[in-house]
């Protein structure tokens, strides 16, 4: 296991109800904050209005930011920086999914740095100093409520980058698992392919010896599976609904990646598929992650992948091969289970573009730490897929 620094600084409350807490918290920061949610949901659902109240009783002053994309773009950043600036916000609480909590986190990465926020996303400047931010969580799928990443669309450059500070941690995240109940099946399927998807990035790594972490992610592999199915069936099962909420959490808080080096590939190679295409993130790994599996598969890999379907799928037999493609076949049927896509045709990807994304998607070198992948791997996991 490798050595590493432990800290996850972000207060969680968890469960029904606790909405009414959120006043109190943002006062321990700043009186005066930026109100960032999505395109739809919020006010259709009456979650605008309760906390807008909450806001007005504990004598919050806000400004809003709405219509926030699933693919957040860098214009609404550089907008929620105008608003923080010229009213003279100090705390930003994003009510949403992880695409309104990145958003918000790129404005607050960016309200302090004299250029264009953009700079840091290509690695130009560092992120020195940030603004505070909370969450009001009401999807499962990224974990960025407990984590310091944002992922930014620009699309003049057709182009979905990351950042990623302790600095953007959210101060605390607010987890009621009701307000999950009326997500739609498509973006609850997305949800969780992400949450797994999460997982296999870090659990399908070089580093052998950190068995904590892997049992770990096994379980959380086992709820995406066992919880996945009851919350499509039935979405307002609260059990379903509160295991998805902290499995997306858990799966990307830090927990599972520590002492260990996560592969990532399906993630950025997923970004390209999105920047231009704009399509769901979740649908796009749905997709990639078993043709990934099935590209990186070798003697070499073998032994994780007969681990995973195992421990996971609980899959027999002496013949190891086998068993790790019975593992891959596994997850491609879990994905379809789910109603995800299975090609880059099915999502209207055509194959004009599919070597400039591949040479895109190694901008800052070759992609991977379980195998290594270059351009042409890239080009070649994206054929195989499409």
């Amino acid at each position: 296991m490798l050595d590493f620094d432990y800290s996850i600084s972000t207060k969680v409350f968890f469960g029904r109800n606790n909405i009414e807490r959120v006043a109190e918290e943002i006062h321990k920061y700043a009186d005066r904050i930026l109100l960032v949610y999505g395109e739809r949901g919020i006010k259709a659902r009456g979650l605008y209005e309760k906390i807008v109240n909450i806001l007005n009783k504990g004598k919050i002053i806000y400004k809003d930011l709405p219509g926030v994309k699933p693919n957040p773009s860098i214009e609404s950043v550089r907008e929620g920086i105008v608003l923080c600036k010229e009213h003279k916000l100090e705390f930003i609480l994003a009510v949403g999914g992880g695409s309104v909590i990145d958003c918000a986190k790129a404005i607050a990465a960016g309200f302090y740095y004299l250029g264009d926020t953009w700079d840091l996303f290509i690695k130009k400047k560092e992120i020195k100093k940030a603004l505070s931010l909370g969450t009001v969580l009401t999807l499962a799928a990224t974990g960025s409520e407990m984590n310091g990443n944002s992922v930014i669309s620009n699309e003049e450059r057709e182009e979905k980058l990351v950042i990623m500070s302790d600095l953007l941690r959210p101060k605390f995240s607010f987890l009621d698992p009701t307000y999950t109940f009326t997500v739609s099946k498509k973006h609850t399927s997305a949800g969780i392919v992400d949450m797994f998807s999460h997982t296999v990035e870090q659990y399908f790594s070089p580093v052998k010896d950190a068995f904590v972490q892997d049992r770990l992610a096994e379980g959380i592999f086992k709820t995406c599976v066992k919880y996945g199915a009851i919350a499509l069936a039935e979405p307002k099962n609260y059990e379903a609904r509160a295991n998805l909420l902290w499995t997306s959490s858990f799966a990307l808080n830090g927990l599972l990646g520590y002492g260990k080096t996560g592969d990532w590939s399906t993630h950025y190679i997923e970004h390209e598929l999105s920047a231009i295409y704009d399509i769901t993130h979740g649908v796009g790994l749905a997709i990639l992650t078993p043709y990934w599996m099935s590209y990186v598969l070798s003697e070499a890999t073998l032994y994780k992948f007969v681990e995973y379907s195992r421990n996971v799928w609980d899959i027999t037999g002496k013949d190891k091969l086998e068993i790790a493609r019975e593992g891959i076949k596994k997850t491609r049927d879990f994905f379809k289970s789910l109603e995800m896509p299975a090609s880059l045709r099915e999502v209207g990807i055509d194959d004009l573009r599919l070597e400039e994304m591949a040479r895109k998607a190694v901008t800052f070198g070759e992609l991977g730490s379980f195998r290594k992948l270059n351009k042409e791997d890239v080009l070649n996991i994206l054929k195989d897929a499409y």
